[in-house]
């Protein structure tokens, strides 16, 4: 799978877990680890850079989850930087 594609994967799901359940959405979001984990491939360092921020922001989302606290903008942030990762990756 190339970096695109796995961003687009992430975006999706994202999208996908921000419309449900809080157990739902946990689901979702621990499925998408696997994604983001850098790889050790040798990758740009402004693409790595916004991989880990994606995978931050969507642990961030997941801890929230997690704890039943507020989720408030953590949904917007997590996939900003996901997109942003996918710009990258293209």
């Amino acid at each position: 799978m190339t970096e695109a594609e796995k961003a687009r994967e992430v975006l999706l799901a994202l999208k996908s877990a921000e419309s449900a359940a809080p157990d739902a959405a946990l689901a979702i979001l621990n499925g998408l680890m696997g994604l983001v984990r850098s790889e050790s491939v040798n990758q740009p360092l402004e693409l790595e850079e916004a991989r880990s921020t994606a995978f931050l922001s969507v642990c961030e989302v997941g801890k929230a989850l997690h704890r039943g606290q507020p989720i408030g903008s953590l949904w917007a942030s997590a996939i900003a930087a996901t997109e942003h990762w996918m710009a990258l990756a293209k």
